[in-house]
Formats: C-alpha cells, structure tokens, sequence
C-alpha cells in the first residue's frame, strides 16, 4: 500500500475553501487529498488479493471486510476532492492494484507474514494522518483525518488478532504445539534456497574474480569457475543432509528418552507441564486442565512436553533428502552467472560482463530475502551486493599478487 500523503501530480489550481490559504499551500494539501485516495485504494485491492489467498472462512470473510472498509475511506476523500472544486479521482482509468511485495509474500511465504506487513501499512498511514491533522488547514479533512485514523487502529487490532494466538486456553495450546510452523514448512525450503543460491554466486564470483586476475586464459576460468559449481553444491548439499540427519536423530533420543520417563513418573511429568504452562502465565487450575487433556493422548503429551521442556519439535525438523538437494540445487544455481559471460566473451570484457550480471544477482537473491523475513527489500539486496563486491575484491587482489603465465 502506498504511504498517504507523498508528492502526486500537481493539480490544476487551487479550489473552494482551500484558496484562504494560498495557491502554493493549496495545490500541497490537493496532493495530499490525491494521495490518501489512491492509498486507500490500494489497500482495498491488497486486502482483497489477501482474501483470494486465505482458505479460511473466517478469515476470508475479515479480509473482505477490511477492503469494503477501505474502499470507503477512499469514497470520503474523492468526495472531498470533489468537495473542494478538484476533478474526480474516480474518473481516472488507470486501475490501482495492490502491493505486489505483499501479494508475493502471502504467496511463497505466509500469509501471516504478508499480514505483518500490512500492519505496519496501517500503522504508518495512522502517522502519516496523524501528521497531517498539523498540516491540513481545512476542517473537512481533519474531520476526515480523525475518523479514519480510529479505523485504521482498529484494522491494525484486528490484524494483530488474525495473525497472532488469542489467549484462550484451546487457542493458547494450539500455538504451542505449532509454533512458527511456517517457518518450518515454506519459510524453512525457501531459506535454505536463497542461503544455497547466495553461496553458490558469492564462492564462484569470488573464484571467478581471483583466477581471471592470475591466469588470462578463458579456458582455465571456465574450468576454475565450473569446477568451483560442482564443488560448492556438493558440498552444500552434503552439509545439509549430514547436519538435518543429525538433528533428527538428536531430537528421536531425547524423543526416546522423554518417553520413558513419561512412562516411569508420569505424575511428576505432568506437574512438570502444569509448571511449563504457569510460567507462561497461565493459572494453576488452566495450567491442571490443560496438562491433564493432553495426558488423555499420550503421543501429543509426549510431543508437547519435549518442544517445552527441550525445545524439539518434529515440525521444525526438515527431510534431509529434501534439505540436501534444495542445498545442491540452489548452489549449482546461484554458482552459473558469475561464470556465463566466459562461455561468450573473452578477456576484460568477459570479466566485466561476469561482475555486472554477479552484482545485479546478488542485489536480486538479497532482495528476494524479505519475501520470508519481512525486511527493507532494498536494504537486504544492498547488504549481499556489498558483501559480494568485498569478497570479490579480496579474491582479484590475491590473484593478481600470483599472477600465472597462462
């Protein structure tokens, strides 16, 4: 969604009430006006997007709701265009679709993650309205103004309702038992792809770098930078099997364990979950009912009091199969543009050719990154692009120090 309120098209003139304050000041606050309609506007398309996406009834139905809403708030401030003698935003072609990033998030991320992020849409529009009740000289639109920031709260309530567990006992246990399970399902394989994707670019860019300023021959590159492919996805994908197959064996011992104790004291373990749940603030008689439904289903009581009193979770814990060939894959990947230009083009061209299209992916795969972390998308491709620049740097320096006659 776009922020309320930043610099549109210059409007005609000033009209009706806003004149009193002069035509420079006018055509700011007409601008203003524009932009809060075309912000609202984006947001009822974002929701609905948002809707398409839920499976949840219930949640659909909220979302739907929250773009009716919106769709209103853009109604009051195309009317109070029209109000002070501007042209109808209504009348314009061009249609105002919804954040993609957002979209893009809910689609290969979560969609609690895209709701985090229009929360905090909606709590900069409530700055953004907040600031121009200072700003804005004619009443009209401050009564606007106070109105829509006490709906925009309210979105951000029930956004911060939708995404996070109510304190309902039932509600309460569920989180528990899924804690960022997201994390463990689509935002697991897509951090382990962007992390692969980023070793692989980021060592071969820096072989690449290092033996084109020692050997001049293309051949030797291409061999150095293909070899460095192979080996760095191997690798990759050897780590992760090996490290994922560990961890899973790590989590059936303490599994194994925690059973047999739940067989041999299981009064004392479940005093022991009644106090896992207190400490989180729940009361002693909530903490006895809760502990004694799950010791009614002795697999979940198991599962439950190893993710509290040993932090396991077997939803947390990937296929090592899976986690090594996303790991090969990715670095294979990410390990091909550095190395592309040299099967077309020879010599500085070639070496150049291979740091701009090196540079413009690492920016690409750091900017991917805040579809799973919510992050600044600029921010994190510039953090990559910087790093990739200083790694290659380093390796061209080394090479050029070991200058090589071939």
């Amino acid at each position: 969604m776009q922020k309320p309120g930043s610099p549109m098209d210059q409007p005609s003139g000033p009209k009706s009430d806003l004149q009193a304050v002069g035509p420079e000041r006018a055509e700011k606050q007409l601008a203003a006006l524009r932009q809060n309609w075309r912000a609202e506007m984006e947001g009822t398309a974002t929701y609905r997007e948002l809707a398409n996406v839920e499976r949840d009834e219930r949640r659909r139905g909220i979302l739907i709701k929250m773009a009716e809403a919106e769709e209103r708030h853009a109604a009051r401030w195309a009317d109070r265009l029209v109000e002070v003698g501007a042209a109808d935003p209504r009348t314009q072609t061009a249609r105002i679709g919804p954040t993609q990033s957002i979209i893009l998030s809910a689609r290969v991320g979560s969609l609690d993650t895209a709701l985090k992020r229009v929360e905090d849409h909606e709590n900069e529009h409530i700055q953004e309205y907040t600031r121009q009740l200072d700003s804005l000289a004619d009443a009209g639109s401050a009564e606007i103004l106070q109105e829509l920031i006490a709906d925009e709260s309210a979105h951000a309530q029930t956004l911060r309702a939708m995404i996070r567990p109510s304190a309902e006992p039932r509600s309460r246990l569920d989180a528990i038992l899924k804690r960022e399970h997201w994390h463990s399902s689509s935002g697991s394989w897509i951090g382990d792809a962007i992390y692969g994707v980023n070793d692989g670019l980021t060592a071969v860019f820096g072989i690449v770098a290092g033996v084109a300023a020692a050997a001049s021959s293309r051949e030797v590159i291409l061999l150095a930078g293909l070899a460095g492919m192979l080996s760095s996805a191997l690798s990759m994908g050897a780590s992760a099997y090996l490290a994922n197959k560990s961890e899973r064996e790590v989590f059936e011992a303490e599994l194994a364990r925690e059973r047999r104790e739940i067989e041999e004291h299981p009064e004392e373990e479940r005093e022991e979950l009644e106090l896992f749940y207190q400490l989180k603030g729940f009361s002693e008689e909530e903490s006895r009912m809760l502990a004694g439904r799950l010791a009614e289903r002795p697999e979940q009581f198991l599962h439950t009091l190893a993710a509290e009193e040993l932090g396991l979770s077997e939803d947390r814990l990937p296929n090592p199969l899976f986690a090594a060939a996303i790991g090969t894959i990715s670095t294979a990947l990410g390990a091909v543009p550095p190395v592309l230009p040299f099967f077309f083009l020879t010599g500085g061209a070639a070496l150049a050719a291979s740091a701009i299209v090196s540079i413009i992916a690492h920016f690409i795969v750091g900017a991917s990154k805040s579809l799973v972390t919510g992050r600044s998308w600029w921010k994190s491709g510039l953090e990559m692009t910087v790093v990739a620049i200083l790694v290659a740097g380093i390796a061209y320096q080394l090479g050029s120090m070991l200058h090589l006659p071939i």
